[in-house]
């Protein structure tokens, strides 16, 4: 471990990235660390090992990689260019990391699972970090499938956190969750684990700077479905807002892919971090301070 007063960072996919940017927000708020937005594509090798030797960082955060506009299913067509970005720019980038022996922190995706006859809806039963995963309906989800596989013989410095729905304070955000599904002509009603970024993005900060290691279920205890959310949205936000639901089956008519729908167990982040907010409590507070 090493004291703040130490700590220098690059952070991969911050000059344009929605997460990497709210990072960078977090890290301006503390003088004691450095902080270098990297100029590189996490695909070019000989790039990043030079500006690895250059900074000489104690920690690398990686928020780069390819999601898709405005959706997931833009990966359905872009498979290349998802696999460049997702695949293999990533794993060069931790293996460089490795190489000079530097703690990386790689945002990855809880969309790796699906409800199932020993994780049911509705019965409190999460899917825990080691067990293996079970959807595939996705391009995206396939290349990160293949990242945290791999990431596994990188595991002396790397840490790897799952992200899952991201849900920020801020309504004018088009990849906030809130916004999206506000904006939806209808939706399912399904009970999800979700990550809410003011809550965990200064922990993912805390865990880069400690440098733990491992792989996390980064998202807020418990899960919220979409009814839930809207329904907190109108009687805070908006009395006359309307919304409709679809099932799952006329869902996948208007989709390219599969959505993938669990709910994540946080025994083990919650072990480190006892105090992150149930996800409902949080979705409330974010709409009262939004109220103010």
């Amino acid at each position: 471990m090493i004291s703040n007063k130490n700590v220098k960072i690059i952070i991969y996919g911050g000059k344009s990235g929605w997460i990497g940017q709210k990072i960078i927000e977090l890290l301006k708020l503390n003088d004691n660390i450095e902080y270098h937005i990297s100029e590189c594509r996490i695909e070019n090798r000989e790039s990043i090992l030079n500006e690895l030797d250059k900074i000489k960082p104690t920690s690398v955060i990686n928020c780069a990689g390819v999601t898709g506009r405005p959706n997931v299913d833009w990966c359905e067509d872009n498979k290349q260019e998802t696999i460049r970005s997702n695949v293999i720019g990533t794993l060069n980038l931790i293996d460089c990391c490795y190489l000079r022996s530097i703690h990386i922190t790689n945002f990855a995706t809880g969309c790796i699972y699906k409800y199932d006859e020993n994780h049911p809806m509705y019965s409190g039963i999460g899917f825990k970090e080691e067990e293996e995963f079970n959807y595939f309906e996705s391009h995206y989800s396939v290349t990160k499938q293949m990242v945290e596989k791999l990431t596994k013989h990188y595991e002396s410095n790397t840490l790897t956190l799952r992200l899952r729905m991201p849900i920020s304070e801020n309504l004018n955000e088009p990849r906030n969750f809130i916004t999206k599904i506000i904006n939806y002509e209808k939706v399912i009603n399904i009970p999800n684990s979700c990550t809410v970024l003011p809550d965990l993005l200064p922990i993912a900060i805390d865990m880069s700077i400690k440098q733990i290691k491992g792989v996390y279920n980064f998202v807020n205890p418990g899960v919220i479905s979409h009814n839930e959310i809207l329904d907190l949205y109108k009687l805070i936000i908006n009395p006359n807002f309307k919304y409709q639901n679809f099932t799952e089956i006329e869902q996948s008519k208007i989709l390219k892919c599969g959505r993938s729908n669990n709910h994540l167990d946080t025994t083990k982040l919650e072990l480190l971090y006892p105090t992150i907010p149930n996800i409902k409590k949080s979705i409330e507070i974010i709409f009262l301070n939004l109220k103010k």
